[in-house]
């Protein structure tokens, strides 16, 4: 076996499987997930539609780069979205289909990682568990940059050493983030690209939440969008992943996209086709009318923020806990350490949430995640409304 298996640690959800084992639970509350951030909202009926019309495409191969329909869509899509200029983003060159974020994320790291010489994959910390992951697959050895309250949630690049930047590879970026939701403003998307072009490393910015807002006239800015504003029409040393999951509700469709500088794309096209991990052609039909509309979208903010506005202000009662940026993750101190509040709220009231250490790693005696949970309000309104109210009845029940 591949040593470096050995090196992958448990996935946040078994660590919180662990935590709860041999509890009890009320059986006269319902249980409400606030842990996993899988979307609940209806998939849109139109490309549920579209799959149902296309299930003989099931006898056809799918190419691993996609149709060429399907990369345009993507291409009209990501232009209009993040400004960028007419034809720049290109199908041929610029974009490639992919199963979902995650598989996208991993793939890529196998591909562009030159473990044959020293190897550092950044990323934030807390941080998406599959970023290191892949670098320890890719042979590569992650380096963690510490998002707190104290830096807004966005880590401190200037503040990184150089010799860290000598040995990096991949740089991850997640905005909006998993789990604060913060996103990262142009002028520090500016300076990372100046990094990227001094110590030559690739920028790969996890975009999956950035359809999720709460201003319908101030989405976020992607990072092809700050190469658009640069004039950086070539997207060098810059990728972005983006998914239908949370945009669209379909996280079972396994759909999204890798989009940015062509020169690496076409060495990662080059390695997915032995990855043999093509997308099936109805799913890319079914993609296609999902990239195309932004009524459904607009529908899922108004629902997501209307949970956002009923929640906040009842565990305020009890909780710092703050307005993400976007997303629909919220990021509460808790009144006592974090395992224990998770583990004791699903005893008590049945309702569960992911301790923040399980998100992060503890670098130099600190854990960002230490003390916080991450909540994701993907269940319907009045469920979220009243595990909040639960949450306020613990609290208040356990105060030292």
């Amino acid at each position: 076996m591949n040593p470096d298996l050995d090196r992958l640690h448990p996935y946040p959800f078994e660590k919180l499987t662990r935590l709860k084992a041999g509890i009890s639970v009320p059986r006269d509350l319902t249980p409400i997930s606030l842990g996993i951030g899988e979307p609940k909202h209806p998939s849109p009926e139109f490309v549920k539609q579209v799959i149902a019309n296309n299930l003989d495409k099931l006898a056809n191969y799918p190419t691993t780069k996609g149709t060429d329909e399907l990369r345009q869509a993507i291409a009209h899509w990501a232009t209009r979205r993040f400004d960028l200029a007419p034809g720049t983003l290109t199908p041929e060159q610029h974009i490639v289909p992919v199963n979902g974020t995650r598989e996208g994320i991993f793939s890529l790291v196998q591909s562009v990682v030159d473990s044959s010489r020293p190897a550092t994959v950044v990323s934030p910390n807390p941080f998406y568990q599959v970023y290191e992951g892949a670098a320890f697959l890719a042979g590569a050895t992650p380096h963690y940059l510490a998002c707190d309250a104290g830096n807004n949630f966005i880590p401190d690049f200037d503040q990184v050493p150089d010799s860290v930047w000598r040995d990096c590879q991949v740089l991850f970026l997640c905005s909006p983030g998993n789990p604060s939701g913060s996103v990262i403003p142009r002028e520090t998307l500016t300076r990372v690209i100046e990094l990227a072009d001094r110590h030559d490393f690739i920028v790969a910015s996890d975009e999956c939440y950035s359809e999720l807002y709460p201003d319908e006239n101030r989405p976020p800015e992607g990072l092809l969008q700050t190469c658009a504003a640069i004039d950086r029409n070539d997207f060098a040393r810059c990728i972005v992943f983006h998914s239908l999951s949370k945009r669209s509700n379909l996280p079972g469709l396994r759909s999204g996209f890798v989009a940015g500088d062509a020169d690496i794309l076409k060495g990662y096209l080059k390695y997915r086709t032995y990855h043999g991990c093509a997308m099936p052609i109805h799913n890319q039909l079914a993609s296609i009318v999902a990239w195309n509309d932004e009524d459904h979208v607009r529908e899922n903010r108004a629902a997501y923020r209307a949970k956002f506005e009923a929640v906040v202000p009842i565990l305020r009662e009890v909780m710092n806990v703050d307005f993400p940026d976007a997303g629909f993750y919220l990021w509460p101190e808790t009144p006592m350490d974090d395992e224990t509040f998770a583990r004791e709220l699903s005893a008590q009231q049945n309702v569960h949430v992911l301790p923040g250490r399980y998100l992060s790693r503890t670098v130099d005696g600190h854990n960002p995640g230490e003390n916080r949970v991450r909540m994701a309000l993907v269940a319907p309104l009045e469920e979220c409304v009243e595990a909040a109210e639960r949450i306020v009845t613990f609290v208040k029940a356990n105060k030292a």
